[in-house]
């Protein structure tokens, strides 16, 4: 039986690191704060199946009579099919699909600065000037998105909307 301060306090944590993983969890679906919430999103929702855990052992009769009602089976059958909704097309096909902007924004991420450049009607060398000069770090002209973004420390979008507004200048 775990001490009884950890069930006392097994609903209000179960109910703060939702709150943190549910925010997190919204700010990943719409790609803002990649690489603060992430991290923090993966952990956190680990260290969440603690209180969770304990939660349910604290609240065990009361679980057991949404089972004996239906409920809890209805809401884990959903559950489960909507997580099979999105998980077997992955499976089947291999490849994630979805919303094409986001299927063309990997494309972009993947991409070489030399193939991107030419979208924001640039040559690649001022693509390659013109990040460096916000701060970013460029290896090359070969150099993907993504990388730069990573080796500087900067979300993908970060990269992509500052190469955007070069086409402004």
């Amino acid at each position: 039986m775990p001490p009884p301060i950890l069930i006392r306090f097994a609903t209000p944590f179960t109910a703060g690191l939702f709150l943190v993983t549910a925010v997190s969890g919204v700010a990943l679906f719409f790609h803002l704060g990649m690489r603060y919430f992430f991290d923090m999103h993966e952990w956190l929702s680990m260290l969440l199946l603690l209180p969770f855990g304990l939660h349910l052992w604290k609240n065990w009769l009361s679980l057991l009579g949404y089972l004996r009602r239906g409920r809890l089976a209805l809401a884990l059958a959903i559950s489960g099919l909507l997580a099979a909704a999105i998980v077997i097309p992955i499976a089947v096909t291999g490849e994630a699909s979805g919303d094409p902007g986001i299927v063309a924004f990997d494309l972009l991420l993947d991409g070489k600065l030399s193939l991107v450049a030419p979208l924001v009607h640039r040559s690649p060398s001022e693509v390659v000037s013109g990040l460096r000069s916000k701060g970013y770090t460029v290896a090359s002209v070969d150099s993907t998105l993504g990388e730069i973004a990573s080796s500087s420390g900067r979300d993908p979008p970060d990269v992509l909307a500052d190469i955007a507004g070069m086409s402004q200048q």
